[in-house]
């Protein structure tokens, strides 16, 4: 028994100092950073956007593979089920969080399966209009929505996306009943509200920045606290007492679980030496962005809180997946 326990041991050891090993000389071979969505999409966008940085920070190339599907689950799944050694890196968005609050089930457990590495950037929604809509603030559509329950209607991008719950969150905080308008992706919704086919959009602010910029929309409010840098002129809902709880556009960093804390390390201080780049600081400034710093505990803490924001609004507005 004593000999049967101390060769367990020393096995122990052993694959112990080799995890350790293999994690000092990581990488040794290009990585795959997975982007759980389209190529185009915020997500890939914030993808490309920093993998040069990355690789140049690791030393070996950055190659991203797209593999979209139900709302960022299948790529999810495949990195929940890739090699924990750091050379299967996630790009998700916001459905990260959502989908755990929308579906009774998942391919995967989120909270066990994935190790977060960090939060390249946060983008907030902004209440967009057409043109002509007769609302010139954001205390305007609430105004008109409470004389009309129900007779303005909003778009988004799908039921259960974050354009959706950002809707959702202003509907239950100025208590007001608009009719929300689901569309197959944000591009077919940003084009009928530009239109006039639909007065109202919780638009990214990435996506819809350009549009604004060029007359196409109208810029009600940005839905946070906090005004943003590319909007100068536009009020945030908190600013105007409208606020608790804001849905943001995200883009986070993730490795599956059991990768070595030696491989996590490096690939937060890679991603953190990234961000910390004059020309992608600048470049999601411009898009409206901002980027979430403190490494893989700050990312947790801020995926923690955006989870319990969507969790609460898909609860409290009976949302349910299409």
């Amino acid at each position: 028994m004593t000999r049967h326990f101390g060769q367990l041991i020393g096995a122990a050891v052993f694959l112990a100092t080799v995890g350790a090993a293999v994690a000092q000389d990581f990488p040794t071979k290009p990585i795959t950073l997975v982007v759980t969505y389209p190529p185009g999409g915020g997500a890939d966008i914030m993808a490309r956007l920093i993998a040069p940085k990355l690789g140049e920070a690791l030393g070996q190339s950055i190659v991203v593979e797209n593999k979209p599907g139900a709302a960022g689950q299948v790529g999810a799944a495949f990195v929940a089920n890739a090699k924990p050694d750091g050379y299967t890196v996630m790009i998700d968005a916001a459905s990260f969080v959502i989908n755990q609050g929308l579906y009774p089930k998942l391919p995967y457990d989120a909270e066990k399966a994935f190790r977060p590495i960090g939060v390249v950037a946060a983008f907030p929604h902004v209440v967009v209009v057409t043109p002509g809509f007769e609302a010139n603030s954001a205390p305007d559509l609430v105004a008109m929505a409470k004389a009309k329950p129900g007779a303005i209607n909003y778009a988004s991008s799908g039921t259960g996306s974050a354009q959706h719950l950002a809707g959702a969150a202003f509907i239950q905080q100025t208590k007001v009943n608009m009719t929300h308008v689901p569309y197959k992706g944000g591009g077919p919704a940003m084009n009928d509200v530009m239109g006039g086919h639909i007065p109202v959009f919780f638009a990214n602010v990435a996506s819809g920045l350009s549009h604004i910029k060029g007359g196409k929309l109208r810029a009600l409010a940005v839905a946070s606290d906090k005004r943003i840098a590319a909007l100068p002129d536009v009020p945030a809902l908190g600013e105007l007492g409208i606020g608790g709880g804001a849905v943001f556009e995200w883009n986070g960093m993730f490795v599956p679980a059991g990768t070595p804390d030696a491989v996590v390390g490096k690939l937060t201080d890679a991603l953190d030496k990234a961000l910390q780049a004059p020309e992608i600081k600048q470049r999601i400034t411009d898009l409206g962005g901002e980027i979430i710093g403190g490494g893989a505990a700050g990312a947790a803490t801020f995926i923690a809180g955006q989870k319990a924001v969507t969790g609460k609004l898909i609860r409290d507005g009976n949302i349910t997946p299409d």
